[in-house]
């Protein structure tokens, strides 16, 4: 099933925990700790009163505020957590996350090294499951998004500790990329 149809079939935990995991990923770009969008990951937990995510995201919004360097990557990173709407309404979340995904791939793509200047944009074609020729940053990325939509898809609120690891793990990775970046641009 393609990254398109996951997120179109996901329940609001779903979509949620999806637009969530790839900010939380991208945090390193907000200049945020691992620690920056726990608060939005307890509110997806079993219980967790809804009104509290309004509450939780602005604090998330005021702490990462003003961070980053404001090249394109940050700019898609900054853009993430600002669209994310502050009630957790189905539709809403729906939107968010789908354009959470289509942002979360292309820092990654624009941080991998490989991909090649001037390429056409493999975005939308991967997102639909066409995969060929993706770079290993990008093709990394799309199968995170589909792993922590499947594991929700599949264990509701209990696969939220994995899908929290899923995106832990893409977060280090992004953050060598960055450090790879500065490196190379420095």
């Amino acid at each position: 099933m393609s990254l398109v149809e996951l997120i179109a079939r996901a329940d609001e935990r779903g979509t949620a925990a999806s637009g969530v995991a790839c900010l939380d990923r991208c945090v390193p770009l907000l200049g945020g700790d691992d620690e920056a969008l726990r608060p939005l990951w307890g509110c997806l937990a079993e219980g967790a009163a809804q009104e509290d995510w309004a509450e939780h995201l602005d604090r998330v919004r005021g702490k990462l505020a003003g961070l980053g360097d404001g090249d394109e990557a940050v700019r898609l990173a900054q853009g993430m957590l600002t669209a994310a709407p502050l009630r957790r309404d189905g539709g809403a979340l729906r939107e968010w996350a789908d354009g959470c995904s289509v942002a979360a791939l292309r820092i990654h793509r624009l941080l991998d090294g490989a991909a090649p200047a001037g390429a056409a944009d493999p975005v939308e074609a991967s997102r639909q499951g066409h995969t060929d020729g993706l770079s290993p940053l990008l093709a990394a990325e799309l199968r995170r998004q589909i792993a922590v939509l499947e594991v929700l898809e599949a264990h509701g609120a209990a696969g939220l500790r994995r899908a929290l690891e899923i995106s832990t793990e893409g977060r280090r990775v992004l953050r060598a990329a960055v450090s790879r970046r500065s490196r190379r641009d420095g």
